[in-house]
């Protein structure tokens, strides 16, 4: 690169600089940005001062027994978004092979992580307990929530009636 040209490009970024210098110097004479009196929005600084929680903790919901509702629920119902739901990831035939989830034949009064030959997630074993319909109805309702920690992707049921129907379906399938 020959000389003049270096000056030319050392004076072209000299001159950007300087237009953007100028540029910022007409802003501020155009605007002329004032400090309210007072902040229009107020901020309670106390509680951070203090060092004390401003809000507390959610309380989860408690959740609506399920068993009354069993006496009313249709299985065939329950069946079909067992299927839809379900399927994917598990089977539900008596001594039908594990998938991605253990063989749901026979759940409903079976230990927690207690189906044969599946490697279940340590937070389920942790956990302890059995499958009875009210456990059933908390993990179906957003299986991370009762069991923090399990490998179960399915985001959950809302509605208690579909619940109440799946679990039906589960309890008629036996052992």
């Amino acid at each position: 690169m020959e000389s003049l040209e270096v000056n030319k490009v050392v004076g072209g970024v000299l001159a950007g600089a300087l237009l953007v210098m100028v540029i910022g110097k007409i802003g501020d004479v155009a605007v002329h940005p004032t400090m309210l009196a007072e902040n229009s929005f107020k901020i309670d600084t106390s509680a951070i001062a203090s060092g004390a929680e401003t809000k507390a903790a959610p309380v989860a919901a408690a959740l609506e027994p399920i068993a009354p509702l069993l006496a009313a629920a249709d299985a065939g119902a329950g069946a079909k978004l067992a299927k839809k739901n379900c399927g994917t990831c598990h089977t539900f035939d008596a001594g039908g092979k594990n998938k991605v989830g253990p063989n749901l034949a026979g759940i409903v009064g079976r230990g927690l992580a207690a189906g044969d030959g599946f490697k279940y997630s340590d937070a389920l074993v942790a956990k302890g307990g059995n499958w009875d319909v009210e456990a059933l109805n908390a993990f179906l309702v957003k299986p991370k929530t009762f069991v923090p920690g399990t490998r179960m992707s399915f985001g959950g049921l809302k509605k208690i009636s579909a619940r109440a129907n799946l679990i039906a379906y589960l309890k008629g399938l036996g052992g």
